[in-house]
């Protein structure tokens, strides 16, 4: 008799589960990332830039991709701070490009990301295949950020070819200053470049089309530099040298990839001076002095130009 009200009860499970399938009854399929984008509301302003920019059969692949998504209030204030009243008026070209940049290749659950690592996105710098970096962060309560200051407010959210993450704010295409200002690692190469009366607006000049090369030294190596000196504060050197030093890290005119450095390359900096490539034993500087500084960090791409971090502050 158990056996029997077994067989039954097994026979109508699967008359059911058959006749739901046919009855075109999807609830236990995963939607996609673009689907799961439609299914929000607050995703709507998304949902319309992705079709306006004709990236919606890129992310219906298979993937898998992870999606950082701007809410409908994100798009409203990056349309209204940069004098677009629509997403309908913004160029396609430059919105494919501010869309790419919220996509990561991988499925990068919240749990993955690194307490602070560059990762890669779907844009990419001009016409190259140099796709740009983004910093994400990651804090000890597990609250991640992009960028600084772009909140990840819903983690998480599965897809069928990926995994979508809400964010508060639309991930601006970082210029190499971005890049600088977003990292607390060059707190002091930032403080160097707007030194009040230092005669010179870096912030505008890097800003700028470029393309620029920086080898940004971090926090540690201008500590390292003010002990190899003898000195106690940056204040202590003059603006004409701190100038010629800070001319000394930028290559102007050029997108240089770790890729592209060869050994025993002469580099001409922005100041007019040159430095040696090493690549034995890893990327190195042999700078004007004959100091060795090493490449830690290699191609963090802007929108204008990549940036490396060194970690001692190179001398002419």
């Amino acid at each position: 008799m158990k056996k029997l009200i077994s067989g039954m009860f097994l026979a109508l499970s699967a008359s059911l589960l058959f006749t739901a399938c046919g009855e075109g009854d999807d609830v236990t399929t995963p939607k996609n990332i673009v689907q799961t984008a439609q299914a929000s509301s607050d995703l709507s302003s998304l949902v319309a830039a992705l079709s306006r920019a004709g990236l919606v059969d890129a992310l219906n692949a298979d993937g898998p991709f992870t999606v950082f998504a701007p809410t409908n209030a994100a798009f409203s204030t990056f349309l209204s701070a940069n004098g677009f009243a629509t997403v309908e008026d913004v160029p396609v070209p430059v919105l494919q490009q501010i869309l790419l940049n919220h996509v990561v290749s991988g499925t990068v659950r919240a749990a993955d990301v690194p307490t602070e690592g560059y990762v890669k996105t779907l844009a990419t710098f001009g016409t190259t295949s140099s796709n740009l970096s983004i910093l994400a962060q990651k804090s000890v309560g597990g609250a991640v950020s992009i960028n600084k200051d772009v909140k990840v407010v819903t983690a998480d959210i599965f897809a069928s070819n990926g995994v979508v993450h809400i964010v508060d704010k639309v991930i601006a295409l970082p210029s190499v200053v971005n890049h600088a200002l977003n990292n607390a690692n060059f707190t002091t190469l930032v403080a160097a470049l707007t030194r009040p009366g230092i005669g010179v607006d870096y912030v505008a000049i890097l800003s700028g089309a470029g393309p620029f090369t920086v080898f940004a030294p971090t926090n540690a190596a201008f500590a390292a530099l003010l002990t190899e000196l003898g000195l106690t504060s940056l204040d202590q050197v003059d603006n004409a040298t701190l100038n010629a030093v800070l001319q000394y890290h930028v290559v102007n005119g050029a997108n240089v990839l770790a890729s592209s450095l060869t050994n025993g390359q002469v580099v001409t900096t922005f100041g007019n001076s040159t430095f040696t490539i090493n690549l034995t034993g890893g990327a190195k500087i042999l700078d004007a002095k004959g100091r060795t500084t090493n490449i830690i960090i290699t191609d963090v791409q802007g929108s204008n130009g990549v940036v490396h971090a060194v970690d001692k502050v190179l001398l002419p």
